[in-house]
């Protein structure tokens, strides 16, 4: 079980701030899930900020490889499985005050997203021309580099 899964969603606050005291260094996953239809995956967190549609992902376990990690988050969060998981990049990220690692990954699924009820509130596909308002800025920047719109950045 991640750390983040044994945490209420009260006590989210806390953890960061925690987190960010100590400087701790994470390992995370994020995941441009697409369906046939060529729509991306977009969830929204019961923690956090939770007014935003940001990627799906998650933490990496201490013995879990980054592709490993990617497929269990989504199939835990989403219901979804994964094919032609495929890394993208690997990025640094200093939010919230931890040194982070995020993985990003691309693939595919014929699943429909059934949010778990608890970290995840809303799952959907949307089209990439037709984004939410309330898309996060890192994932409109993950967005527009897939797209060939801005390069890649190794900043979050």
């Amino acid at each position: 079980m991640v750390l983040s899964r044994s945490i209420p969603s009260v006590l989210y606050p806390l953890r960061r701030r925690a987190m960010a005291l100590l400087r701790w260094k994470t390992r995370g996953v994020k995941v441009m899930v697409f369906d046939a239809d060529g729509r991306m995956l977009l969830v929204r967190h019961g923690y956090g900020r939770s007014d935003l549609f940001m990627l799906p992902g998650g933490g990496v376990g201490r013995r879990e490889t980054p592709g490993a990690a990617a497929v269990r988050e989504i199939a835990e969060e989403t219901g979804c499985a994964l094919c032609g998981v495929t890394p993208v990049a690997t990025y640094r990220s200093g939010s919230e005050g931890r040194r982070d690692t995020v993985h990003l990954f691309v693939a595919q699924t014929a699943d429909v997203p059934r949010p778990d009820g608890r970290e995840i509130i809303e799952a959907r596909f949307v089209s990439l021309d037709m984004l939410p308002e309330a898309t996060s800025a890192a994932t409109r920047r993950r967005i527009a580099e897939w797209r060939g719109q801005r390069a890649r950045s190794l900043d979050w």
